[in-house]
């Protein structure tokens, strides 16, 4: 696994509750679905470029 770093970030309201109601569903954690939103933006920049 790599390396875990810590990244202080403030969410607008609306995003927060989307964040809570998603983790809510999923039975994750608020981080957990931040780092899936992410690593889904990120899978879809690599498709677009490769």
């Amino acid at each position: 696994m790599s390396e875990m770093k810590q990244l202080p970030i403030r969410f607008p309201a609306d995003v927060k509750a989307w964040l809570s109601d998603q983790a809510r569903l999923n039975g994750s954690s608020q981080n957990s679905e931040v780092i899936r939103a992410v690593r889904e933006r990120m899978e879809r920049q690599e498709a677009a470029t490769a």
